[in-house]
């Protein structure tokens, strides 16, 4: 049977994704021995810049005790010409066991765990998918309401090149969360994906949600004529002070990072004490050390 790999969160069935969530929070609350995947090589295969996930990755490596080798792609022999497969084998062949790759292109991370006989964790590929942030979101929001189903979640900004969207929203719907996106036309299309609602007016969908999650406006979206303008964008979506006064004092606040102060949010969002941005990147560890174990082990199918 091949080797498990997490590509997006609908790799793993419901009890699996509830196991994965548990064991983390088991992390949160009492840090295993170093024995755990003592001698495990774990490789991280970055092709974009990371800060959240990359550091994330090898501090979850190191607590469960694996050997992590951090790779810099733009000096490998893929940079000369071999390619996904070559790499995968040689890869292999040294004795790695596991990859968590980035990469600016979609589906990449299923092209090399097609050709690698081994783990693949997707650490991000183009605007397909980033399922350990999806993680780490459910189990924030879990950490919070004690429970997934029936809650109302928002996810406001660019959707249409959000890959940490798309893993949520697949998340998200398989526990039972209701989930409204909102947006422009241009950045949320009307048939974005099923089963979910399409909302324009922020101010309108605010006091009716659970937990907000804000995501980072790339300028050269709207400078490529995305949206007329960043300031017409900041009065239709911006989370600021005034827009807080709308959220339930109980509703939370995310963001998957990294953020555009005085874009998609302000200083006083950051600041609001319904802001859970810090919760989620400590959570982020706990969900990698967990994907490392069930991966490997599978130990959280019984955890």
């Amino acid at each position: 049977m091949p080797a498990r790999s997490l590509l997006d969160v609908d790799d793993l069935e419901h009890d699996e994704l509830i196991a994965v969530l548990e064991r983390a929070a088991a992390f949160r609350d009492t840090l295993p021995s170093r024995e755990l995947l003592a001698g495990v090589p774990v490789l991280n295969l970055f092709f974009e810049p990371s800060t959240r996930t990359a550091t994330s990755f090898t501090l979850a490596a190191q607590r469960v005790g694996a050997d992590v080798i951090q790779f810099a792609p733009g000096e490998s022999s893929l940079g000369k010409g071999e390619t996904v497969a070559d790499t995968a084998l040689t890869l292999h062949g040294i004795g790695v066991r596991v990859i968590v790759v980035r990469h600016k292109e979609s589906g990449f991370a299923r092209r090399l765990s097609d050709a690698f006989d081994g783990h693949v964790i997707n650490a991000g590929d183009g605007t397909h998918a980033h399922p350990t942030q999806a993680l780490l979101d459910l189990m924030t929001l879990r950490s919070e309401f004690g429970r997934f189903e029936g809650l109302r979640v928002a996810i406001v900004g660019d959707i249409l090149h959000s890959r940490v969207a798309r893993s949520n929203i697949v998340g998200m719907q398989k526990l039972g969360i209701e989930v409204t996106l909102v947006g422009p036309a241009t950045l949320l299309p009307d048939g974005f994906a099923d089963d979910v609602r399409i909302a324009r007016d922020l101010d309108a969908v605010l006091p009716h949600v659970d937990a907000v999650m804000m995501l980072r406006i790339q300028r050269e979206r709207i400078s490529g004529g995305l949206m007329p303008s960043l300031g017409e964008y900041v009065k239709r979506y911006q989370l600021n002070r005034t827009r807080l006064r709308s959220l339930s004092d109980e509703a939370i606040i995310l963001h998957p990072g990294p953020y555009n102060r005085d874009v998609e949010l302000t200083d006083d969002v950051l600041g609001d004490r319904r802001s859970r941005y810090v919760a989620q990147v400590q959570n982020g560890v706990f969900v990698r050390m967990a994907v490392l174990e069930f991966l490997v082990r599978g130990a959280a199918v019984t955890a």
